[in-house]
């Protein structure tokens, strides 16, 4: 059962890191990786567009967001140049034929622990921040900003420069 599963249960937030012998970095905070901003693509960037873009830009992936500030998903260089090789996509189709809606977000006050529990599974977290918006007639609702991807590279970057 999922629930008798520690990883699972700190991914999904139903366990602080309970771990006997954590690391030193475990509960220190994601917004202390001090990631650089992210680039985001819009939803009607064609494939041909967003292949040019991470290559120029040296990103192997990027998070696809509506104006409203809806993450739609992440796409990826090799999931996209795969998609229109394999004529699943054409190179003027918009890059939300091809993104994953399937991926891991996890907040700026969560744990590198928490992050670590993410990062076992999946190649990639999008780091996001609530922020609560109001609106002209005074009513509100919580967006998420993306801060960031973050990847096992990141955290290994930041543990090695960091070790005590």
């Amino acid at each position: 059962s999922k629930f008798l599963n520690d990883k699972w249960m700190i991914k999904n937030g139903f366990l602080s890191g309970i771990q006997e012998h954590k690391p030193w970095w475990w509960d220190i905070k994601v917004q202390k990786l001090n990631l650089s901003a992210p680039l985001i693509l819009l939803p009607e960037v064609s494939c041909q567009k967003a292949i040019e873009i991470l290559q120029e830009k040296g990103y192997d992936q990027a998070p696809v967001v509506a104006e409203s500030g809806l993450i739609l998903g992440m796409v990826t260089l090799s999931n996209t140049l795969t998609a229109v090789l394999a004529g699943k996509a054409q190179f003027s189709d918009p890059v939300t034929k091809v993104i994953y809606d399937q991926f891991s977000k996890i907040g700026l006050e969560n744990s590198l622990g928490k992050l670590s529990c993410i990062l076992e599974k999946d190649h990639f977290a999008v780091v996001v921040h609530e922020q609560m918006q109001f609106n002209g007639n005074g009513s509100s609702f919580l967006k998420q900003l993306v801060f960031g991807v973050v990847t096992a590279m990141d955290l290994l970057t930041f543990v090695c420069r960091n070790e005590e």
